[in-house]
């Protein structure tokens, strides 16, 4: 399952849970409940959008499952998996490139400019 679905279905949980718990508690422990619930998603959420400003590893894209691709005379390319500057990229299972007469041929990674 995909994680977005994961959290979406887990958020939709918790606020079930939470709304249920408000509905049947006494005012008092009602409150305090509110009040953890919510200090506990402010540092969940501070700590979300540190994590998110932090730069990481940008995604060079995938290519998976390809098809077939032909480059036929000078200065023209075949591609089937990824040609670009990105730093990480993933090539499953890709096609078959084929280059005649002086062209170029990608089936995996090319980071060439």
């Amino acid at each position: 399952m995909a994680a977005r679905r994961v959290v979406i279905m887990l958020t939709c949980v918790l606020v079930a849970a939470l709304g249920s718990a408000f509905a049947i508690l006494r005012w008092e422990d009602a409150n305090r409940l509110a009040t953890m619930a919510s200090a506990l998603g402010a540092v969940a959420a501070v700590g979300v959008a540190v994590w998110a400003a932090l730069p990481g590893i940008t995604a060079g894209g995938r290519a998976r499952k390809t098809g077939k691709a032909a480059a036929r005379g000078r200065g023209s390319r075949a591609n089937t998996g990824i040609t670009g500057s990105g730093q990480l990229a993933r090539v499953d299972c890709t096609g078959e490139a084929e280059a005649e007469d002086g062209g170029t041929a990608n089936t995996g990674v090319d980071f060439r400019s």
